[in-house]
């Protein structure tokens, strides 16, 4: 009996799960069986034949070349190349004196006809995987441009089968949302970001701990405020799935990433590092850890300014939040004044104002279109501006949603005038992430001249004028943060 190899292979390891490799293999011990031949070895392979490399082909290509087998056997000969590179390397084995069989096909490789009838099927087999593909990325391309991910959900996001778009997770949304805050606040690199997020309980799809590099992958990916980007060619698209990440925190990550927002705490989390800088030589005072406190020194020696503790900066900020509280009187009278603001007609100008910019937005974009057209941008510029322009657009339009709902709620108004007669309150309440906020968002100038701490309010902390404060109160993030971050403490304080 000749001794003969078998090879039998499926395009994915999902197929190697079904019955498909128990078929082939039953197919070709029948027909060794009929023809006199034994196989000696088996080569099971689950991956696509569409591309070259496939490992263990080629390592059984190697053995027939080295006279371990006198043939091959194999089901059908789209199963041994769907690439003429690879049918190349299959059809010459019978040229170096090893019989090739198919199990299903009665192809005589001696014969001039048989080779021919082998290499016309071969060719065959590489047009259908060019059309398939291209069918594919028809497909593809047709669910993208309806706003539709037809790939697998990224962590935050469920499945809902074809044709639907994805849903965000009850579970792990919410810690993706607290993933983006945590890091667009600034005191978080990637790293110590890492066992954070494991101690909420935020998990990969395998419910494993998230790796550095699946961290950087969440925080990068626009998916989550509602677009759709492809990474490979850059195409952006409108999803229709629900956004967990607004357009300013996934704009204030990416400038945190890319350096543009300051140092992030890695280390040594001190307080209040990288918030106070030296008055007579603008440098930064930077922390460190004596006999139990905590100190902020000059590091220039010929500073007249020395160092100050930790406590007495804490001291000092909430002697000025005090000082920049509301009273009851003038709360009454920015509640008035908010009240005539909104049955005046600035808000509508301020819509006519945000619809304006839309719209030269829009045109923006279309122009790109026109230059991509005329060639004057290759597709990679095309699609890395046509994105910026997008996440810009997202902005806009979240902005003129908020406009459109007046941004504050009366309810919300009145949760904001107790905050600003609470500030001090709300800085001893506070934990140091909190802290570090309201320094950063209530305080415009920090320094340091000898031992005295010289501070300088926020244009919004200090204006008390609705003429002034109006627009800050429907654009300006420190208000609504303030809302959000400390409006469900004011029962406590109040009480």
């Amino acid at each position: 009996m000749k001794k003969c190899f078998g090879y039998i292979r499926v395009s994915t390891q999902k197929q190697g799960e079904g019955v498909s490799l128990e078929v082939q293999k039953d197919a070709i011990l029948a027909f060794a069986g009929q023809h006199n031949l034994t196989v000696i070895s088996w080569f099971e392979e689950k991956e696509t034949a569409a591309k070259r490399g496939r490992p263990i082909f080629n390592q059984m290509l190697r053995q027939l070349k080295r006279r371990r087998a006198a043939g091959l056997i194999m089901h059908k000969i789209d199963r041994s190349a769907r690439n003429l590179r690879d049918w190349a390397l299959v059809s010459e084995l019978p040229s170096l004196g090893i019989d090739l069989f198919f199990a299903t096909e009665s192809l005589d490789f001696k014969s001039r006809g048989g080779r021919l009838a082998a290499n016309l099927q071969a060719v065959i087999a590489e047009d259908y995987i060019h059309n398939l593909r291209e069918e594919c990325i028809k497909g593809l391309n047709g669910r993208l441009k309806q706003g539709l991910y037809p790939f697998r959900a990224p962590i935050g996001y469920l499945d809902n089968g074809r044709g639907q778009p994805k849903s965000p997770c009850p579970v792990k949304a919410p810690l993706i949302k607290q993933a983006f805050d945590l890091y667009a606040s600034g005191q978080h690199s990637i790293r110590s970001l890492m066992p954070v997020l494991e101690q909420l309980g935020l998990r990969n799809h395998r419910e494993k701990p998230l790796s550095q590099h699946g961290i950087e992958t969440i925080l990068a990916n626009p998916f989550y405020t509602g677009m759709i980007v492809i990474k490979r060619t850059g195409a952006v698209y409108d999803g229709k799935h629900a956004s967990i990440i607004d357009m300013r925190t996934f704009r204030r990550v990416q400038d945190v990433k890319a350096g543009r927002a300051g140092k992030k705490v890695t280390r040594h989390n001190h307080l209040y590092r990288g918030l106070f800088r030296c008055g007579p030589c603008h440098g930064p005072m930077s922390p460190e850890r004596q006999k139990g406190r905590v100190y902020y020194r000059c590091q220039n020696p010929s500073c007249p300014t020395t160092t100050v503790r930790e406590d007495h900066i804490e001291t000092a900020v909430q002697d000025f939040l005090k000082r920049h509280e509301m009273s009851a009187r003038d709360a009454r009278k920015l509640d008035s004044d908010w009240q005539k603001w909104l049955a005046s007609d600035a808000r509508s100008e301020e819509l006519r104002g945000l619809e304006l910019q839309i719209s030269q937005f829009e045109a923006r974009l279309h122009r790109l279109t026109d230059l991509l057209l005329d060639g004057t941008l290759d597709k990679e510029d095309f699609h890395q501006r046509r994105q910026a322009l997008k996440l810009d657009l997202g902005e806009l339009a979240q902005r003129r949603a908020e406009a459109a709902r007046n941004h504050l709620s009366n309810a919300e108004m009145q949760k904001f005038l107790e905050l600003m007669k609470s500030l001090e309150a709300l800085h001893i309440l506070a934990n140091d992430d909190e802290k570090r906020w309201m320094v950063e968002n209530c305080i415009s100038n920090r320094t340091v001249v000898g031992k005295k701490l010289c501070l300088e309010p926020h244009s919004w902390l200090q204006e008390r004028q609705i003429s002034e404060l109006s627009p800050l109160v429907t654009h300006n993030d420190p208000l609504l943060e303030l809302i959000r971050r400390f409006g469900k403490r004011l029962g406590g304080i109040c009480n």
